[in-house]
């Protein structure tokens, strides 16, 4: 299936289309974790996931980065061991304000490379990005997608996030992190598939289903969230993001998900377009 995407709130929507202070530990014993894993290979195209447990035996490795991209706040007050702070927009331009020409896009090549690395990253390494679904915006999913933009396929997303990783009662800490830069990261050309432009959705309008995630009185108009206009594109119909979630984070089945999208005029086939 070939599809659109103008902003990436979350990566399970891929899934589903396509598919310093003292250490403070508030987990459970390991006897206590509930032994609960989440199956990925129902979904056809899982690459980018990884799971609590697959995670957990990688803390500590050294050919991990792992990455909260929770609001600091939160990240002070718990976040997994070994994870940097990066916050929601790490690799987005954010000259000016919300609104302004190319303001929240991909950052330049250049300027994206030199980010990734000042937080070691590379192209050997895993590395993992997380948030707590439930407290969003998701941004675990859209630095996912905007790496997968340049090739980097070494990138994956924790399935049911923080709140999926505390149900199972895995190890949390207060213990900020600091990065360890790297050199030599390789990124290839943007593909341009993986995004819609103004153009495009205008040039469909009618013609392609666009989806409006954000929350229903955004959809009908309010500007909380930093919107410099009230209201949504004409024509697109209202899903808030977290419907594809069951309740402990991790995505719903294909085949419920199949079902949302069908009720939205959306079929596996289709060309669509998420914002």
């Amino acid at each position: 299936m070939n599809f659109k995407k103008i902003l990436l709130l979350l990566t399970t929507t891929i899934l589903v289309f396509s598919i310093v202070g003292c250490s403070k530990n508030t987990s459970n014993s390991t006897e206590n974790i509930i032994k609960e894993e989440f199956d990925i290979s129902v979904y056809k195209n899982n690459d980018f996931l990884i799971t609590p447990n697959e995670l957990n035996k990688l803390l500590g490795s050294d050919d991990l980065v792992l990455l909260d991209c929770n609001k600091p706040d939160i990240y002070a007050k718990e976040h997994i061991p070994g994870a940097i702070s990066i916050g929601l927009h790490a690799f987005s331009d954010k000259v000016g304000k919300p609104g302004d020409p190319g303001w929240g896009t991909i950052m330049k090549k250049e300027d994206l490379k030199a980010k990734l690395e000042s937080l070691g990253i590379d192209n050997k390494k895993t590395v993992v990005f997380y948030s707590d679904v439930f407290k969003g915006p998701g941004a675990d999913g859209r630095a996912v997608w905007q790496l997968k933009q340049v090739g980097m396929d070494n990138v994956k997303m924790l399935v049911g996030g923080l709140s999926y990783w505390k149900k199972l009662g895995y190890e949390l800490t207060d213990e900020v992190v600091n990065p360890i830069p790297t050199l030599g990261v390789v990124l290839k050309d943007y593909d341009e598939s993986y995004v819609a432009t103004k153009e495009h959705v205008y040039e469909n309008l009618g013609k392609q289903v666009l989806i409006d995630v954000r929350t229903e009185k955004e959809f009908k108009g309010s500007q909380n969230a930093g919107e410099p206009r009230g209201g949504h594109i004409k024509g697109a119909v209202h899903m808030l993001w977290t419907d594809l979630l069951n309740e402990n984070g991790t995505p719903k089945s294909p085949e419920e998900i199949k079902n949302i999208m069908v009720q939205l005029g959306v079929k596996p086939e289709d060309d669509f377009t998420v914002y």
